[in-house]
């Protein structure tokens, strides 16, 4: 199949260029460089195949995607996180399997090792995270407790100079490729403690999930533990509790706020070249009310989420954001991503469908972002409760 060149234009309605230093447009433009020339090309036949292009590892580590926030003293990037927000727009724009690696590893991997790590944990684990050395995954969601991860039964039990682990872990990103898991689990005492597993631990094993229509160029796997020794130097000791796991989800929730966008600009930048091209009734169908109507409410909602997202990336490096901010944000992306996505399809018609444009791939892998990482239901109960006081949860 010959490969179409990528000619994405990126929509800035209300010119939001003008609110992002040089320095961010920069990072941007060399994302959005690579997704073009790395990543367009080969995205739709390894989705086609359900394969995860391993050499995507490397390629993020070289360009800074792995980490971008981590100090550079342990191999990070020392930006901000509007730089960071860029990149997973930009790498979602390609596919939402490409930033979830990305995301796992940046957010769910390497900050809880940044931040409630040991230094010797920080020393020897983070430079090879960020450069693409190691490629690592998180375990905290299991076969019967996703929303309420509280309720986890994946334990640690002391024994002298390790712990013996033992549970499952399902839905895991980067598992079937990943050197290390950081794995949450309860001790004795029923705390939720963190700990780093590596790749060839005994007992520990990452079957592959098959049969997914959905983020088909991303790895997924399981996390078995049958009774793993973990020496308690993988412990991570700075934190206990469930603020541990869920901390880290407010920092890769924040990612997907700014990736899922990437996806709605990609489908709306599709849909406006195609209509414009394709005649139907003697003029281009970008020539008729329902059409413009749909193209009218993509550019607006993307333009409302755009203004959220920077406004959050502004109060996340000021320290100043809550949890429930991020949720709002994560919830809407994804579903005026979706939207977007089914919208485009249909004007499209039935090319809509096919591997040659990249909505329908779009469409399926939203199904999963819309879903992991608190699903849009939980999401709307976290704003909920943040407005009302009132715990709709239980």
């Amino acid at each position: 199949m010959a490969v179409k060149a990528d000619l994405f234009q990126s929509p800035d309605y209300y010119l939001l260029d003008e609110l992002l230093t040089e320095e961010h447009k920069m990072v941007r433009d060399a994302v959005r460089s690579y997704v073009k020339r790395e990543i367009s090309p080969i995205i739709e036949d390894y989705a086609q195949r359900a394969e995860f292009p391993q050499q995507i590892v490397k390629q993020l580590g070289e360009l800074g995607c792995f980490g971008p926030t981590v100090p550079v003293q342990y191999g990070g990037g020392g930006l901000d996180y509007i730089s960071y927000g860029l990149m997973m727009q930009e790498l979602e724009r390609g596919d939402s399997g490409i930033r979830s690696t990305a995301s796992v590893q940046g957010s769910l991997v390497m900050f809880p090792i940044y931040a409630y790590g040991s230094e010797k944990q920080k020393n020897h684990y983070l430079p090879k995270l960020a450069s693409g050395e190691m490629l690592g995954c998180f375990g905290l969601t299991e076969p019967n407790h996703g929303s309420d991860p509280s309720s986890m039964l994946t334990n640690i039990k002391d024994a002298g100079d390790y712990v013996i682990l033992n549970g499952a872990k399902m839905w895991i990103s980067n598992a079937p490729f990943a050197n290390i898991a950081v794995v949450w689990a309860k001790d004795e005492a029923g705390v939720i403690t963190g700990l780093i597993v590596e790749r060839g631990m005994e007992g520990f094993s990452t079957p592959t999930t098959h049969g997914k229509w959905s983020l088909r160029a991303s790895a997924t796997g399981e996390l078995v533990f049958d009774n793993v020794k973990v020496p308690k130097e993988n412990i991570l000791p700075g934190v206990r509790g469930l603020k541990g796991p869920l901390g880290c989800l407010t920092k890769a929730r924040y990612g997907i706020a700014w990736g899922t966008i990437g996806v709605a600009m990609d489908c709306y930048d599709t849909a406006l070249r195609y209509a414009k091209e394709r005649y139907q009734f003697g003029k281009p169908i970008a020539g008729f009310q329902l059409q413009q109507k749909k193209l009218a409410e993509m550019i607006t909602e993307i333009t409302k989420a755009q203004l959220l997202v920077w406004r959050l990336g502004v109060l996340m490096n000021e320290g100043k954001v809550t949890p429930q901010q991020v949720s709002m944000a994560k919830r809407n992306s994804c579903e005026i991503a979706a939207n977007i996505a089914r919208d485009a399809r249909q004007m499209l018609g039935g090319m809509g469908i096919t591997g040659e444009y990249s909505i329908m791939r779009h469409m399926m892998n939203l199904e999963s972002v819309i879903t992991y990482e608190g699903t849009h239901d939980i999401h709307l109960l976290i704003t909920g409760m943040d407005v009302t006081g009132l715990n709709a949860f239980k």
